[in-house]
Parts: C-alpha cells; sequence; structure tokens
C-alpha cells in the first residue's frame, strides 16, 4: 500500500509542476496590461514593472515564482494594494471551504441514499421521486436554483435569510444551492452502478448460498457500486470546496470566486497566478485522496499498481 501511495504522490507532484508551469506563461501571454490608467507615467510603469519583476527575462520570473512557492509566498496584489495573494487566499477561502463542505456532505451522503433506494425499489414510486429529484438536479442552474430557494424560503415564507454569512441558518440555503447538482449526479450515478452489480452473477450465488440480504447489500453491492461514484468525487470535492461564484455571488457571501473573477477583470496578474495555482493543488490534492480511496476500496488496484 506504501509503494502505491508514493506512486502517486509522485505522479501528483509532476502534476502540480506543469500546471504551474502552463498557468504561468499562460498569464504572462494574457492580452492586456495591468499597469495602465490615467495617472500611470511611464515612469511610474517602468518602477511597478520592476516591483514585481517584469522586467526581468521570462526564464528568471519564472525561477523566482518557483522559488517563492516552495517558501509558501504567492506574491502581491497588483490592485489590492498592500496586500498579498497568501493574505487574499487566507481570507477568502475559508467561506468556500466551510460552504463547500456543507454542501459535499449534504449532497453526497443524499446522493448516495438516493441512488441506493431508487436501485432497490426500481419501477416503484420511490424510484421514480428519487429519478425526478436527479432530473431536476442537473437541468436547474445552480443562479436560478439559488434564486428560487432565496423568494421561496426568504422571501415568500420568511423562514431563512437571504443574503450574508453570518451563522448556521444562513449556511442552509447557499449550502442546498451549491449541493443541488452534485447530489443529483451521486444519485444517478449509484443508482446506475447499483443496477448493474445487482444483476451480477456473483450476487444471485451470495443469495443461493444463503447469505443476508442486509450483508448482500452492505458487502457486494454498495462496495462494488460505489467505485463509479468515488471517480467522480475528486474534481467536484476541488471545485466545490474551493468556491463557486454564482452562489457566492447570489448569497452575498465573500469567498474565493468574488476574488478571483474580480483578478481577472482586473488583470492581476499575481492574484489570478496565485488563485490558479491554488485552486489546481486542491484538485490534485482531491484526487490524489480520490486514488488513495481506491486502493482502500479496491485491493486489486494498488496491487496491480493502477
Amino acid at each position: 500500500m506504501a509503494k502505491y501511495i508514493l506512486k502517486r504522490l509522485a505522479v501528483s507532484i509532476v502534476t502540480l509542476f506543469v500546471l504551474i508551469t502552463v498557468v504561468f506563461v499562460l498569464v504572462r501571454v494574457m492580452p492586456g496590461d495591468p499597469f495602465t490608467g490615467e495617472k500611470i507615467t511611464p515612469e511610474i510603469k517602468a518602477n511597478l514593472e520592476a516591483y514585481y519583476g517584469f522586467d526581468k527575462p521570462l526564464p528568471v520570473q519564472y525561477f523566482t515564482y518557483v522559488g517563492n512557492l516552495l517558501k509558501g509566498e504567492f506574491g502581491y496584489s497588483m490592485k489590492f494594494m498592500n496586500r498579498s495573494v497568501g493574505d487574499i487566499i487566507a481570507l477568502s477561502f475559508p467561506y468556500s471551504f466551510d460552504l463547500g463542505m456543507r454542501a459535499l456532505t449534504l449532497s453526497i451522503s443524499l446522493g448516495l441514499i438516493f441512488g441506493i433506494l431508487a436501485a432497490r425499489n426500481r419501477g416503484k414510486k420511490l424510484d421514480l421521486f428519487c429519478v425526478v429529484v436527479a432530473i431536476l438536479g442537473t437541468s436547474i442552474p445552480d443562479f436560478i436554483m439559488g434564486a428560487l430557494l432565496q423568494y421561496v424560503f426568504g422571501i415568500e415564507w420568511g423562514l431563512l435569510p437571504v443574503a450574508q454569512y453570518l451563522g448556521f441558518q444562513y449556511t442552509i440555503l447557499p449550502s442546498i444551492a451549491l449541493g443541488f447538482y452534485t447530489l443529483a449526479m451521486v444519485s444517478r450515478m449509484m443508482r446506475a452502478s447499483m443496477l448493474e452489480v445487482i444483476s451480477q452473477d456473483y450476487i444471485k450465488t451470495a443469495k443461493s448460498d444463503g447469505i443476508s440480504n442486509l450483508r448482500i447489500v452492505w458487502r457486494h453491492q454498495i462496495r462494488n457500486a460505489i467505485m463509479p461514484v468515488v471517480t467522480m468525487l475528486g474534481p467536484v470535492v476541488a471545485a466545490t470546496l474551493t468556491g463557486t461564484f454564482v452562489i457566492e455571488s447570489i448569497f452575498a457571501i465573500p469567498g474565493m470566486g468574488k476574488y478571483y473573477v474580480e483578478s481577472v477583470q482586473n488583470l492581476d496578474y499575481s492574484l489570478v497566478l496565485g488563485m490558479t495555482v491554488f485552486f489546481g493543488g486542491v484538485m490534485i490534492f482531491a484526487n490524489f485522496l480520490v486514488d488513495v480511496l481506491y486502493g482502500i476500496i479496491d485491493p486489486r488496484i494498488r496491487l496491480e499498481g493502477k
């Protein structure tokens, strides 16, 4: 198991290095100039470029940036004066992480339950209900779902607050809006996977051997059916934890999405690069955890080294 984990860790490190390189080059060739404006004279522009290291050759800029990353430094924002990219991430990420964890806990747990119940009750009313929920979740965009929740539960019924992020009751609506799509995807995939597993010969053999129905469902059906679901969790977890701009904007949550979009609009190269690398790092780490989880769920994977 240790060899398998080290191999996946090495792949993750190489992937992160490639990501940093590609993003650095793309940010540097982005059209536009962050140092433009009515009050920016050629002398001021030259000083700003020297301050941020833009006056040096591209390879020198790259190795300097990588060296700073190894020390945990993302540089300073070009638009938010006297604020480092690391400070902005540290300020905004906890909101996105908290919201993402709540949404993931809700969506994954309910999605698995709905998928299992739908497969076990194929063709019945419960199956139809779960299928309808899955279709709605994959059909309704996040911003529509968020607006509907705000109108119904916040404005029409007055049960929950519609904006800000000041306590538990403020997290309910954005968590549902953010996690509803994931809930639908997990439910649909788990249902399809369960139906495929249920029809396998080894399930029929287990039943003929007199094994209890509960043991068959837990040890044979769920354990084998959950593998395709685990496959999709890596990128889904990373995207959810780092925040969704639409949901954060609708509910006025000061998460990463707000700063990320503003950095692109303002041509804040340092913030764009820092947040992209951070987001990519979270996604790579999430996929690494998924690979490890693969090995735990299915020993054949770690033994074969795949």
